[in-house]
């Protein structure tokens, strides 16, 4: 049985850092998607970094670019959100997913993922960001 368990998170100041780690189990060796998702209330989730573990392939939504790193550690099957230069806008509960496919679903650079793209039955248990003015 697949499991995503989530560490990190907080409240930090505008302009500080936070890291997010998703451990994974329970699954075969293969084609592995994972990606982080954001929510606020009122608001679905909305995937904001992918990494695609067959090339490493990474990508962001343009409000975290630059700020945001999405990377893993295969060794350790976790994946990692290193948050840095966080806005209150950043403010939301953070979830991981994982995909195991072929396909790693890309965030468009104007956009946001949405999780119906996404289409993952696996999800971490989510951490809530605060970010404060």
């Amino acid at each position: 049985q697949v499991e995503l368990v989530m560490s990190g998170g907080g409240s930090v100041q505008a302009g500080g850092s936070l890291r997010l780690s998703c451990a994974a189990s329970g699954f075969a060796k293969s084609s592995l998607c994972m990606a982080w998702f954001r929510q606020v209330p009122g608001k679905g989730r909305e995937g904001i970094a992918t990494i695609y573990n067959t090339n490493n392939r990474v990508t962001y939504a343009g409000s975290v670019k630059g700020r945001f790193t999405i990377s893993r550690d295969s060794g350790k099957d976790t994946t990692y959100l290193q948050m840095n230069n966080l806005k209150p806008e950043d403010t939301g509960k953070y979830y991981c997913s994982a995909r195991f496919s072929s396909i790693c679903p890309v965030v468009p650079g104007d956009g946001v993922l949405e999780e119906t793209d996404f289409s993952s039955h696996y999800w971490g248990q989510g951490t809530q960001v605060t970010v404060s003015s």
